[in-house]
């Protein structure tokens, strides 16, 4: 019985047939999907989204149209490469590139978690909080300073929490122009600091 005799099974709703192909394709779900990267995934994942595409192309194949494992493989790739623009959209950026709490910072103290570094029980008297607006006020003149009118502004409005498209709007730019300026910043910041 060929592939495409045990799609129309699968169609007409015996899942024995279905779980036929999803096993038998598994290995070829497994080599198409290794040449791909899926940022803040794990290899499993890219065969979760393989399977789903094998799966759709269970659902979907038309039979006569081309032979079943070549509609297959277009579909398991296509899910792939849906998944990988998903997670690589700019609202995914957090999720792909956060730091834990509890990863290890060294210093001279000693190995600390950075949730320990960030949670100094020191009290703040009048005296920290003057030096540390001071320091604030300072950094602030300094990146000033440094970036170009345009960069700065659009820095304000970045650390106030303005996505690409509302900085570009408020600018009367592009976000292309937003993305760029963005990216300069962050080299001058890291040069000097």
């Amino acid at each position: 019985m060929s592939d495409e005799d045990v799609v129309r099974y699968a169609q007409s709703g015996h899942k024995d047939a279905e779980e036929y192909l999803l096993r038998k394709y598994q290995k070829l779900v497994y080599v198409w999907t290794r040449p791909y990267f899926l940022q803040g995934a794990e290899d499993d994942d890219l065969l979760q989204e393989g399977m789903i595409g094998l799966y759709k192309a269970i659902r979907d194949f038309t039979p006569g149209s081309s032979s079943f494992w070549s509609f297959a493989k277009l579909c398991i790739t296509r899910n792939v490469i849906s998944a990988i623009k998903g997670t690589t959209r700019q609202k995914h950026i957090p999720l792909n590139s956060y730091t834990s709490l509890h990863k290890p910072v060294y210093d001279a103290d000693g190995d600390r978690t950075l949730m320990e570094v960030l949670s100094n029980n020191r009290v703040d008297d009048p005296e920290t909080l003057v030096i540390d607006r001071e320091r604030l006020l300072h950094t602030q003149r300094h990146i000033k300073k440094v970036l170009s009118e345009f960069e700065y502004k659009v820095f304000r409005l970045y650390i106030n929490g303005l996505t690409y498209k509302e900085m570009a709007a408020r600018l009367g730019t592009h976000t292309k122009s937003i993305d760029n300026a963005l990216c300069r910043i962050k080299h001058k910041i890291a040069r000097e600091f």
